[in-house]
């Protein structure tokens, strides 16, 4: 009895490995039958930057290189081979119009043409102006600031209420600092000059600011960087300093004109009212 149920138990072990191997072997063959029937992928050769390639800089063979992409999903424009990048012998060569990436792909709005020139005003969007804003250690964040940094600018400037401080533009991008116009560039350094990005109407403020007062730069997050912000209350130094005394402010002295009468002189006080005599000499 005891060897009959000890064989029935083994049986039903052999047959549940076996139907666990055949599945298997069923899940292979259709899987390699699927892979079969597919088409393979079509890729191309294209270009990228095998290097970082800063504004402006010159495209050069050995800053390039070439790697496979799905012929499906080719940009429009793509080179696919460096002679239609590279210039003849004794011509100019072609030059990045914006910083390229090391692997960013080649395109036609990314560089320019054989001999064409560069300058910071191919960087700025349409529409808008660069700007210089003198500065200083202080004024651009220790030198902290770098082109493609956005900031906001700050007016400190002072009325017949004082100090104030005003945030006259938000989110502005840096397009150079003194004579560097790389984004790919990260060192710090003290500049005199920045040079911001601005519709012609910001241009405006910030000339007019300028004149009336110091302007600041405050580095912002670039997880901070939104359009339409809501303009900031001006913090004035009443806002930072709390005095219970009341401020006296003293009236403005009225203006006096000196009386002659015969051999007499005499001052007398302009208010507007009528003559009021100040004193006697």
């Amino acid at each position: 009895m005891r060897f009959r149920s000890l064989f029935i138990a083994m049986l039903g072990v052999a047959v549940a490995a076996g139907s666990v191997y055949a599945s298997r072997e069923f899940l292979v063959a259709e899987q390699a039958s699927a892979s079969a029937e597919q088409s393979p992928v079509a890729l191309v050769s294209v270009v990228v930057a095998g290097q970082d390639i800063p504004f402006g800089t010159a495209i050069e063979a050995h800053k390039l290189t070439t790697i496979q992409w799905p012929a499906e999903a080719v940009p429009a424009g793509i080179y696919t081979d460096f002679a239609s990048l590279l210039p003849r012998e004794g011509d100019e060569p072609r030059r990045a119009k914006r910083a390229l990436v090391k692997g960013e792909l080649l395109l036609p709005a990314k560089i320019s043409n054989f001999g064409e020139k560069v300058t910071i005003t191919q960087s700025l969007k349409p529409g808008r102006r660069a700007m210089a804003v003198s500065v200083n250690a202080t004024t651009s964040v220790g030198g902290f600031v770098t082109p493609g940094d956005f900031v906001d600018v700050v007016l400190t400037s002072r009325d017949n209420r004082g100090l104030k401080a005003t945030t006259i533009l938000q989110n502005i991008r840096i397009v150079g600092v003194d004579q560097q116009t790389d984004e790919l560039n990260e060192q710090a350094q003290v500049a005199r000059t920045v040079t911001v990005e601005v519709t012609p109407r910001q241009g405006q403020k910030l000339a007019l600011a300028q004149r009336a007062g110091t302007l600041s730069l405050t580095l912002r997050n670039v997880g901070e960087v939104e359009e339409g912000e809501q303009a900031l209350d001006v913090i004035r130094m009443s806002d930072i300093i709390e005095d219970d005394e009341p401020v006296v402010i003293a009236p403005a002295p009225k203006p006096t004109v000196r009386v002659r009468r015969g051999s007499d002189f005499r001052d007398v006080e302009l208010d507007g009212a009528g003559e009021t005599p100040a004193a006697d000499n």
